[in-house]
């Protein structure tokens, strides 16, 4: 899939960060996929742990459910 924010939808599911090799780094769940997926890629987080994960995504898979 790749990264492309505006095809995910508003609806609510499960979604999973993979990094270069495919290998899955996050998985987690959101009423509004756009909103929740997009929020990780607007501002500088307060946990460096999470910019870290966000310097590796390379991939978003999302479950609509």
């Amino acid at each position: 899939m790749g990264i492309d924010l505006a095809t995910i939808p508003e609806d609510p599911g499960c979604y999973q960060f993979k990094d270069e090799s495919g290998t899955i780094l996050y998985v987690g769940k959101a009423k509004n996929l756009k909103k929740r997926v997009s929020s990780y890629f607007q501002k500088k987080s307060i946990a460096p742990r999470t910019d870290i994960l966000v310097s590796l995504i390379r991939d978003i898979d999302v479950i609509v459910t």
